[in-house]
């Protein structure tokens, strides 16, 4: 079973757009924005707060240094998901207009940073561009096998209630398939899907950098679903893989798609109606969906895609270790 994707020009474009980004970096840019792959503990330190973040933030670069930022985190993305990534980023002017400006950390669409890990386009490297309720993550070996998780999207106000862009839902897509599927389910097997009436406070898994049984498969089997709803539940799966920019996706499905689909289970916990809390998650043997909205009036969107054997390449370095020193 492949836990990771394996493919040599999207290792080569990220490389490329790494080493751009870091040859117009003066001295000091630099320091900050380089790091040691071997650095675990910063390689796994991932979170969607606002927070102290290690790397270099958009708003200490000039604009051609900006650009080639963006220019790396759409090598990680498909072009749709680099835009929602865009959106993400400019919600956070919305709430400085909100909350205001007395607050720890500010709201701001340029308090995104960056990071590489290593050398780029050596043997082990990565990189994480990372902000609020934005996080992705890259690790690469050989140039050619890719780790692309954890991938973290999130929006507050998950819509838009005041204002110009009154309407805007970043994340509207992760939402409505779900509920879609739950609605189209019958009777009992809504009642097996429905593993409560309350919805927890935010995703399970947090920022963990691995998972390790904050979550079990839970909920209703694909298997135990009619054609068209496990059809329904592939195409919400669809929405968290093609995240990542199309080759890349299509080989991850591919992965996906080696392993019993029928085995996936769909969980939701909450209430079924919009505008009220809910949660909801689709678990595989090799892969987890996980989305909450709860907070702020359950108009605040908490969405991740996990490999559950893979995060931050781990199935991968363990291999590679253990054919280097084996």
């Amino acid at each position: 079973m492949k836990t990771a994707v394996e493919h040599e020009e999207s290792a080569k474009r990220m490389a490329a757009a790494a080493a751009h980004l870091l040859a117009s970096l003066d001295a000091d840019q630099y320091s900050r924005a380089s790091m040691d792959f071997a650095d675990h503990e910063e390689r796994t330190n991932w979170h969607y707060v606002p927070r102290e973040r290690s790397g270099l933030s958009l708003k200490d670069m000039n604009e051609g240094q900006r650009a080639r930022a963006l220019m790396l985190l759409a090598s990680g993305l498909s072009v749709s998901a680099a835009a929602t990534a865009k959106t993400i980023t400019e919600l956070e002017p919305i709430l400085h207009a909100t909350e205001g400006s007395q607050r720890k950390f500010p709201r701001d669409a340029e308090l995104y940073f960056v990071s590489v890990f290593g050398e780029v386009g050596g043997q082990l490297w990565g990189w994480r561009l990372e902000g609020h309720h934005l996080s992705v993550n890259y690790t690469l070996i050989d140039n050619r096998w890719i780790s692309a998780t954890p991938l973290f999207f999130g929006a507050n106000p998950a819509q838009v209630r005041h204002g110009d862009r009154e309407g805007l839902r970043a994340l509207a897509v992760e939402e409505d398939l779900a509920r879609e599927l739950l609605f189209d389910l019958d009777g009992e097997q809504r009642s097996q899907a429905i593993i409560s009436s309350e919805a927890p406070g935010d995703i399970l898994t947090r920022n963990s950098a691995y998972v390790r049984g904050e979550v079990q498969a839970d909920g209703l089997r694909a298997g135990d679903m009619t054609e068209p709803q496990r059809q329904a539940l592939r195409r919400l799966v669809e929405v968290y893989v093609y995240r990542l920019p199309e080759q890349l996706a299509a080989a991850e499905m591919k992965n996906l798609e080696s392993v019993d689909f029928d085995t996936t289970h769909f969980a939701w916990a909450g209430s079924p109606e919009r505008g009220q809390a809910h949660y909801y998650r689709v678990q595989g043997p090799v892969f987890l969906a996980e989305y909450d909205n709860t907070q702020n009036e359950a108009n605040h969107i908490h969405a991740v895609w996990r490999n559950l054997m893979n995060d931050f390449g781990e199935d991968l370095l363990k291999r590679h270790y253990e054919q280097d020193h084996g």
